[in-house]
């Protein structure tokens, strides 16, 4: 069990783009690397692929982000919190913030 998943809501904490909150829409996982909604944007020049129907220009795009640079959003802390994970009871796994140990994967 991985400690990010895709859909969960982080918070940049290093790097260009600190304090920026985002939805994970990529796990790079050979890479230990994720892509973040809305942060770490650059500018892309592609050339133009008629067959494919790609035109050409300046196209912006998200970058990939080292996972040790992000950390899981806490609403009720309204910050970023460490993640561990724990077993329960009926043998689940089940990821916890180590502040609180309140449960994140109901």
């Amino acid at each position: 069990m991985r400690k990010m998943k895709t859909g969960d809501e982080v918070i940049v904490i290093a790097g260009k783009d600190k304090g920026k909150r985002g939805t994970i829409t990529r796990i790079i996982t050979d890479q230990g690397r994720v892509i973040v909604e809305n942060v770490n944007i650059i500018k892309r020049h592609v050339k133009p692929n008629p067959a494919k129907g790609i035109a050409g220009g300046i196209m912006e795009q998200e970058a990939a982000l080292q996972l040790s640079n992000v950390m899981l959003y806490n609403p009720q802390s309204d910050k970023g919190e460490r993640v561990g994970i724990r077993t329960l009871e009926d043998g689940r796994k089940v990821r916890y913030f180590k502040s609180t140990g309140e449960v994140v994967d109901a």
